[in-house]
């Protein structure tokens, strides 16, 4: 919430290999500190939180500078490819390797979790290093002064001036903002829902959460399909009639083989449409903007899950745990009318045919 907009600013100034690098020694050091004060029995809650809020704002670091340097690595025509394969191979190794692994370390020793991340971190600092350098080019407001630097500020606003311009990406940005209050809501209560809906203990739980994350690997690789198929424009059509009806189910169910199919096509859903926003902002935002696009963009989505987790945990006390899936329902319902005119195949390619020429027609 505080930094992603900042981030945004700073990957479109510096060399975004060298942002990510940075990102990653960030966390070393911070990760490092943390494993030697539990080493030491000496990790007080304040501690934990400084060091995970340094964590949250490295890694949205590293986020923008690593979706902003991936134009420049592959062709824009296999840019759904690429990210349905980078999130699909995210979402295995954090939900369904990093989660048990994690578990039995701690058990082991409370501060070897700790050292691992440190040690793929470094890794992954030295793999960034790697990478095709480039310097992302000035903005039109340098460009229009030369000599001058624009300030944070200013360069944030152009970015999130950029982005309110854009019919297809606003209204992509708007979406998913809205979609994840419903999203914030049901995850930020799950346990509640399973454990007293469902009536799972806690192993069926972790079987659940494998199902979204099931569902996402799935999804993340066939992205390039359900393009190729059907259009992107078509498959974000289809995707927030999936969300609607999952929403309509887990609310109708409490039976919990149902609950997990419906979970299981919701990840696919939310990955396919992930993979396919990504792919849109790599395409159609110019290559010096597209950090503070990205920032704003995620300034918004993480807006809509915190907002909804707040309201997960008030719908659910007062109103009970189906409440969050009737919330998810009416938002998905009152933005998929306002997205369906919009996101539609004929203008996004139009769009990236403008984005190819540099025209700022749909600006």
């Amino acid at each position: 919430m505080l930094f992603a907009l900042p981030s945004g600013a700073l990957v479109d100034r510096i060399d975004r290999r060298v942002a990510m690098t940075a990102a990653s020694v960030l966390r070393i050091v911070v990760l490092a500190a943390l494993g030697g004060a539990i080493l030491l029995d000496s990790a007080p809650l304040p501690l934990l939180y400084g060091t995970f809020f340094l964590i949250g704002c490295a890694g949205l670091l590293y986020e923008n500078a690593a979706t902003a340097v991936l134009p420049g690595l592959v062709r824009r025509d296999q840019l759904e490819r690429a990210n349905g394969r980078l999130l699909a191979a995210r979402t295995l190794c954090q939900s369904l390797l990093a989660a048990p692994l994690g578990a039995f370390l701690f058990a082991t020793a409370r501060w070897s979790p700790f050292l691992l991340d440190a040690i793929a971190l470094t890794l992954v600092a030295g793999l960034s290093l790697t990478l095709p350098g480039r310097r992302p080019g000035p903005g039109p407001e340098q460009r229009a002064r030369p000599g001058e630097r624009t300030s944070i500020a200013a360069a944030i606003k152009e970015g999130v001036r950029w982005l309110n311009g854009h019919t297809i990406l606003r209204m992509l940005t708007i979406t998913v903002a809205v979609s994840n209050v419903g999203l914030g809501a049901v995850l930020s209560i799950l346990v509640l829902i399973a454990n007293e809906r469902l009536g799972l203990d806690e192993f069926g739980y972790g079987v659940l959460l494998t199902t979204i994350a099931v569902g996402g690997i799935v999804g993340g690789l066939v992205t390039t399909k359900v393009v190729a198929w059907i259009g992107p424009g078509n498959a974000l059509r289809v995707g927030m009639v999936i969300e609607l009806a999952t929403h309509l189910g887990l609310a109708l169910t409490e039976d919990a083989i149902t609950a997990g199919a419906i979970l299981t096509l919701l990840g696919l859903h939310l990955l396919v449409f992930s993979t396919i926003g990504a792919s849109l902002r790599q395409a159609l935002v110019p290559i010096d903007l597209l950090g503070r696009v990205h920032s704003a963009y995620r300034m918004s989505s993480n807006t809509g899950m915190l907002l909804g987790a707040i309201l997960g945990g008030v719908l659910g006390r007062y109103l009970g745990l189906a409440a969050p899936f009737w919330l998810g329902l009416a938002g998905v319902a009152l933005v998929t009318v306002r997205m369906w005119p919009v996101m539609n195949n004929k203008d996004i390619e139009a769009a990236r045919q403008a984005a190819n020429t540099g025209s700022t027609v749909f600006r």
